[in-house]
């Protein structure tokens, strides 16, 4: 969409989209992409990405911001950022609260989202092949694959910490692969999307009430660093992926959609809302911690529910979930109208 013809109430919701994306990326299993794709602006978010380049770069070191402003789609990809950085101090917290305290309603609401997207782009894609089925296969076992992989323990050396935000970035351009997921895997999900994060939050409380002991404080200071270093790594994954993404589109297009389902499909499997956390153990049976007190997570052990209240429940949750992403899927079709 042109960035004149965007109305107030095109820029509202394009900045609610971006929160949905913020804070669906910073749940395990779930892709902030997924959004993005069901909702209809998936194509315009990667292609919008592609235009940060070398003319971009051009345009914005002679000063020519205006230029460099419309190049990019800057209106369309400011107002999804800043949706996505909303999230991060509001919706994600609350994702932080309710995990805790409810994790079993969360997790089924975001199952019910992923079953809406796959019967959400099942029903809009035709295109349905010899070669698109075999990528459909091939998506779906990726996904199985990475979702059964054991997780790592946490490292904050700030080398891996630029990779982790290349790959952690991923679950925004890829759908059905979450980047919170990966994160889990490498061990650094706590350190990147939790203690990071709320330490930038509490930096902002310490300057408004004119505090700055936070610079002496060394383990403060470190983890702004790591903030910083994820920030930057996750943007050279973005804009990366979404040159390798935006060719891939343009030349195997169907092939690509196909895979996207398959790895949403394959997702299914970590978001199973009935699941026990299994953490790793000595030999003697004594819980293994990482730097910061925390054990460290092994496994999800999957199991059936019993029929009780809580499963009711869950299952409302779930039905709440596929609701969600026919909603989207409703105002996406009527904003393209």
């Amino acid at each position: 969409m042109a960035e004149n013809t965007r109305t107030l109430a095109d820029k509202i919701l394009l900045v609610l989209k971006g929160l949905a994306m913020g804070a669906a990326n910073k749940v395990p299993g779930v892709s902030g992409g997924v959004v993005a794709f069901v909702a209809g602006f998936y194509e315009e978010f990667i292609y919008s990405l592609q235009k940060v380049n070398l003319k971009a770069f051009k345009l914005f070191i002679n000063f020519r911001w205006a230029s460099f402003f419309r190049y990019i789609n800057g209106s369309f990809l400011g107002l999804l950022i800043l949706g996505m950085l909303i999230s991060y101090f509001s919706v994600s917290k609350l994702l932080d609260y309710f995990l805790i305290t409810h994790e079993l309603y969360v997790w089924s609401l975001f199952f019910g989202m992923i079953i809406g997207s796959v019967v959400y782009i099942a029903r809009t894609f035709k295109n349905w092949n010899a070669s698109t089925l075999s990528f459909l296969v091939s998506g779906t076992l990726a996904g199985i694959a990475i979702s059964l992989l054991p997780p790592s323990t946490q490292n904050d050396n700030l080398v891996f910490v630029f990779f982790c935000g290349i790959i952690g970035v991923s679950g925004m351009t890829l759908p059905g692969l979450s980047g919170s997921f990966i994160l889990i895997l490498l061990g650094n999900y706590v350190l990147l999307l939790v203690d990071s994060v709320n330490t930038l939050f509490d930096t902002f409380i310490h300057i408004f009430n004119n505090d700055y002991s936070f610079f002496n404080d060394p383990i403060h200071m470190r983890l702004l660093t790591v903030l910083i270093v994820f920030s930057v790594g996750s943007l050279v994954g973005m804009v990366s992926l979404s040159h390798l993404l935006g060719y891939v589109l343009k030349q195997y297009k169907n092939q690509t959609f196909a895979s996207i389902i398959g790895f949403i499909v394959g997702s299914l499997g970590v978001v199973w809302p009935w699941k026990h956390k299994i953490y790793k153990s000595d030999t003697v049976g004594k819980l293994l911690i990482d730097n910061n007190g925390n054990p460290i997570l092994d496994h999800f052990e999957r199991y059936f529910p019993e029929l009780n209240t809580n499963t009711y429940i869950a299952l409302l949750w779930i039905i709440l979930g596929i609701a969600v992403v026919l909603y989207l899927d409703f105002i996406g079709n009527k904003t393209t109208k």
